[in-house]
């Protein structure tokens, strides 16, 4: 998300990092490709009016001109106006309350009744609770059957009557069973529209009124730009809302909404949706969004990713392994699972400081089919006895081959597998003991060893849209051997 606003913002601070000497003319001339970025990623006018206004005056000052590093200096205040501008969002979700009442609504299309599933998800990771959702959506025919098969796979109670036509009737019975089976959160999934009408608002206001829920958010598109602001504000008017969950932003959402929501309706974003799982929702953090976008990364988010791969048993499983060095190819596999995940690593390298933008990230993955790669890996491994996943050194020539067979791979691809595990299991084990920064400093050298081509990572055999001769397939080999000996040359000569 916010590709184009990223490179825009990039190419701003890059063109006054250019200039031998910063004047306010050339700073001028750097604003304007900001204000222009904003332009292009469709935020409100009224938004970036106020936004360069406040920029400018501070970038404009004697203590930016006359720093050492000025065009530094802007990325701070630009930073810093981009935190302001996005939050403050409030406290958390404060579930005090014997049963806490969250109220979904929104227009169709937006992805509420999903929403609801993933903040039941949400509230189950991270406040170990078990919300009862409730489907009060009685104008769409598949959203009681869509709410209840959400509930099914989270292990999450489901209250809905269809029967009943008065969704008013329906919420109190939900709540009236959340409280007689002690599920500390009831979240209400309301009825959408196409549009805004007067119909689908006193419906909202009554559901409002009667039942009296502890937050109230809206659901909003945030591929829609300036419409989900404009819906935003109308439905705060008629229900004051809580928050804002801002969906769809995995895709090619420019920015404009979310930078746009606060300023212009008064009402802070409170979650967003990041993908088509369950998972896939965050809490939003001000300051962890604003480092995005300047292509800084979000260490926060991406220490939760990895977090959000082990659940806590696992995680005091794998220490303790850790620190008695007992590091197996099982669970390597285990890891290499996980990673697979569709879009999980790109997300994760979208939240490292200085990685390109999501679409630069999604092709080169592509390129490499990472995901069939890891796949690749964890068919070799599965491929194995659990004698020769626990004590890998016995795998000879005879035991490789039966692998390769197994996996459907070559039995040089079975031995780059190993080699890589053996590089990796004493630097993971080595960890165990070390405090923060070196741990930190171990997980980027490992990193970078991951992404060194001349370490071998089993290649997935591409279409080539014809079959290749004996001949052509050893010529191929020689090739590949030959640029990796000239990788290696380079690397050693550097």
């Amino acid at each position: 998300m916010f590709d184009s606003l990223q490179d825009g913002l990039k190419g701003a601070f890059k063109s006054l990092r250019g200039k031998g000497k910063l004047t306010e003319s050339n700073m001028r001339d750097g604003l304007k490709l900001v204000e222009t970025s904003l332009l292009e990623a469709d935020v409100s006018i009224d938004v970036i009016r106020a936004f360069m206004d406040r920029v400018t005056e501070q970038a404009l000052g004697e203590k930016v001109l006359l720093a050492l590093n000025p065009s530094e200096q802007l990325v701070k205040i630009v930073y810093e106006e981009l935190v302001q501008l996005l939050g403050p969002v409030g406290d958390d979700l404060r579930l005090d309350q014997e049963v806490n009442i969250i109220m979904m609504c929104g227009l169709q299309g937006s992805g509420k009744t999903t929403t609801c599933g993933k903040l039941a998800r949400l509230l189950q990771r991270e406040a170990k609770i078990t919300p009862l959702l409730c489907a009060a959506d009685l104008q769409r025919p598949a959203a009681i059957d869509q709410l209840s098969v959400l509930g099914e796979s989270l292990g999450v109670p489901v209250y809905f009557d269809k029967e009943e036509k008065d969704p008013i009737k329906v919420c109190r019975a939900a709540v009236a069973q959340a409280r007689a089976n002690k599920n500390p959160v009831v979240i209400l999934d309301t009825a959408g529209r196409l549009a805004i009408d007067e119909e689908l608002m006193e419906q909202l206001k009554s559901i409002d009124r009667e039942v009296q829920p502890h937050y109230v958010f809206l659901v909003v598109d945030g591929m829609t730009g300036q419409d989900a602001v404009k819906s935003a504000g109308a439905f705060h008017e008629a229900l004051e809302l809580n928050g804002v969950v801002m969906t769809k932003l995995d895709g090619d959402a420019r920015g404009g909404a979310l930078l746009s929501v606060k300023h212009v309706t008064g009402v802070p974003i409170r979650f967003l949706g990041t993908g088509e799982h369950l998972e896939d929702i965050e809490i939003f953090r001000p300051d962890g969004m604003a480092s995005r976008i300047l292509g800084m990364g979000d260490m926060v988010a991406l220490a939760q990713q990895a977090q959000n791969l082990v659940d806590e048993d696992e995680q005091r499983r794998m220490q303790e392994a850790l620190e008695k060095g007992q590091f197996t190819l099982d669970d390597f596999r285990n890891h290499m699972q996980k990673m697979a995940k569709p879009g999980l690593m790109q997300k994760m390298m979208g939240l490292l400081p200085g990685m390109p933008n999501m679409s630069e990230i999604n092709e080169m993955m592509n390129q490499g089919d990472t995901s069939k790669q890891i796949k690749q890996m964890v068919g070799i491994i599965d491929s194995m006895t659990p004698v020769e996943r626990r004590n890998p050194k016995i795998i000879d020539p005879s035991r490789r081959q039966r692998i390769a067979v197994g996996s459907g791979v070559q039995p040089k691809q079975v031995s780059e597998l190993i080699k890589q595990y053996d590089t990796m299991k004493p630097m993971l084990t080595g960890m165990a003991g070390m405090g923060v920064g070196d741990r930190m400093k171990q997980m980027q050298d490992l990193q970078s060893q991951m992404m060194d081509p001349s370490r071998g990572m089993p290649k997935t055999k591409k279409h080539t849209g014809k079959r290749l001769t004996p001949k052509e397939k050893k010529q191929q080999a020689k090739e590949r051997e030959k640029r990796l000996r000239q990788l290696r040359r380079e690397k050693k000569n550097k």
